[in-house]
């Protein structure tokens, strides 16, 4: 079963400077989107791949999905055209931050994480939160 809300995090900075690396988002399951929105689709040629990207316009099907930052070497509808509806997943309701961890020198500063991090260039867009 597919949760209505869930959340993700930001990885890259294609959508800058209204989403940032590091920033959470709630995402909600929907494709009934509006151009301007930010939505979350799957890459049309890696659909494990999930994207943050504005819907610009409907188009033959789908959706023109571009990056608020492409020189940030963005990968969007003009690399791989219009992303057919069935891989929108949803729409960008909220972006929050994470409360920062405590300095080291801190008392109950937390143990290092033990999570592999994304490499960079992996194109991984969206993680858990």
């Amino acid at each position: 079963m597919h949760w209505p809300i869930w959340r993700a995090k930001v990885t890259e900075r294609s959508m800058e400077p209204a989403l940032r690396p590091g920033d959470c988002l709630l995402i909600r399951r929907t494709r009934r989107i509006r151009p301007g929105q930010i939505v979350v689709a799957r890459h049309p040629e890696r659909p494990e791949m999930l994207l943050v990207k504005r819907a610009a316009r409907r188009a033959d099907g789908g959706w023109w999905l571009v990056s608020d930052n492409p020189a940030a070497g963005a990968v969007d509808s003009r690399r791989f055209g219009v992303v057919p509806g069935p891989l929108i997943e949803g729409r960008v309701l909220a972006r929050y931050w994470r409360t920062r961890p405590l300095p080291p020198n801190e008392p109950g500063y937390p143990p290092p994480h033990t999570r592999e991090r994304p490499r960079r260039g992996d194109g991984a867009v969206l993680r858990s939160c």
